[in-house]
């Protein structure tokens, strides 16, 4: 079947001398992992190594088989330049790590059109901004919308955070329950844009005390979640 997609690059693989195995998120298929023979030397064909950047914006033409094996490009382009993404150097370990978070917490071969379109606007929003210390918590945060295990914040005014459950209680019930200084600035993020989180004032330790808690309810939530291995870079960084 001929599939035409806007897609976002998760992962690529150097596979032989010149081929690609990349993972793409779809808009129409969901997660899709392709073969491209040839494509780390070929200089005059369609489809370039360069447009398979991490969270590149692409438009395919795609051969989906759908028998589990390597689906087929037939063709690519990109849909949009970044500006910054990845040249600017906090930038570019952002969208390092945010890869790193996708290709663990989406795993769907079918489509998921809000959950895209949610990756493209808060990437493009990354791409124009450069007040962008929060980004990657508000975005952890969005992204459960999608993923359904958004915070219950019905109860948001009591004190402890039940990250095993969701929700905000009382009292301590188990080991995943935390009632930690920076579960008040956490409350801060929850139902705001990216454009109010750039004003919730951060420390840098309570900004990684956030991620922290953030990728344990990832672990908690998501079956085979694993912490990325671009954290370590990300931490030095805003460090």
């Amino acid at each position: 079947m001929i599939i035409n997609s806007e897609a976002i690059v998760i992962h690529s693989l150097r596979y032989g001398e010149a081929d690609l195995i990349v993972t793409l998120f779809t808009k129409t298929d969901g997660l899709r992992t392709y073969l491209q023979k040839g494509v780390l030397k070929s200089k005059r064909g369609k489809i370039r190594a360069s447009f398979f950047q991490p969270l590149m914006l692409l438009e395919i033409e795609a051969l989906h088989k759908n028998k589990g094996t390597l689906e087929r490009l037939k063709d690519a382009k990109v849909i949009k330049q970044y500006a910054t993404l990845h040249t600017d150097i906090v930038k570019s370990a952002l969208v390092f790590f945010i890869a790193d978070i996708l290709k663990n917490a989406i795993q769907e071969e079918e489509a998921n059109t809000d959950l895209f379109e949610y990756i493209e606007t808060a990437l493009l929003w990354l791409d124009s901004h450069n007040t962008i210390g929060n980004f990657h918590i508000t975005f952890l945060i969005k992204l459960t919308q999608f993923l359904g295990f958004y915070p219950d914040t019905s109860q948001i005014s009591l004190e402890y955070f039940n990250m095993q459950d969701g929700v905000f209680q009382s009292t301590n019930t188990n080991i995943y329950c935390t009632n930690d200084e920076h579960i008040f600035e956490f409350k801060e993020f929850l139902g705001t844009t990216f454009e109010e989180s750039i004003n919730i004032r951060l420390s840098k330790n309570t900004r990684s005390e956030i991620l922290t808690m953030l990728l344990v309810y990832f672990e908690l939530h998501l079956h085979g979640f694993k912490k990325p291995k671009s954290l370590s870079v990300l931490n030095e960084i805003f460090n």
